[in-house]
């Protein structure tokens, strides 16, 4: 029984690895750093298997994503200076449509404050509710629509020559 729960983690792990690492790129602003916080997040779930409530454990790795990185953020204050310096270095020409315009979005995130970026990233790349972003965050629904709407009045400044139409929530 031990082996076939260990074999369809292992399974599940090669399958949404790929995803993952996307989604904790896009918190972290460095490849190395976002398959660091994928394999803690799959190593943490790993070992808490046998008291996951549901077959697939994707919304638990999830989770034990977000609340890493923010840990991470809390105990390292200065890694907003490192990660910007990054985020620039990492630039790669991309030829498809729209490139100019993903270009932009990345750089205008990453000239957000952490947490602000946190928001909209899960808001609209994760597509979560702001009551699931709340609970992933740890902190209030009013805490979650105010830095989504401080992070999307700060993008449309940073973004004015692009004709984006960034949703507001009501």
């Amino acid at each position: 029984m031990e082996d076939d729960a260990s074999a369809g983690f292992a399974e599940f792990a090669a399958a949404r690895t790929p995803t993952l690492i996307r989604v904790a790129y896009l918190l972290t602003g460095d490849q190395h750093a976002a398959e660091d916080l994928v394999q803690s997040a799959l190593a943490k779930t790993y070992a808490r298997r046998k008291w996951l409530r549901h077959e697939d454990p994707e919304g638990y790795v999830r989770t034990v994503m977000y609340r890493e990185q923010v840990s991470w953020w809390r105990r390292l204050a200065s890694i907003r200076q490192s990660m910007a310096a990054v985020a620039t270095d990492d630039v790669v020409d991309d030829h498809s449509a729209h490139a100019d315009l993903r270009v932009a979005m990345r750089e205008a995130l990453w000239r957000l404050p952490l947490m602000q970026r946190t928001v909209v990233v899960l808001r609209y790349f994760e597509d979560l509710s702001e009551s699931q972003v709340a609970e992933v965050l740890d902190c209030s629904v009013g805490t979650v629509r105010s830095r989504n709407n401080r992070a999307l009045k700060r993008l449309r400044e940073l973004l004015p020559a692009h004709e984006i139409a960034l949703e507001t929530t009501p």
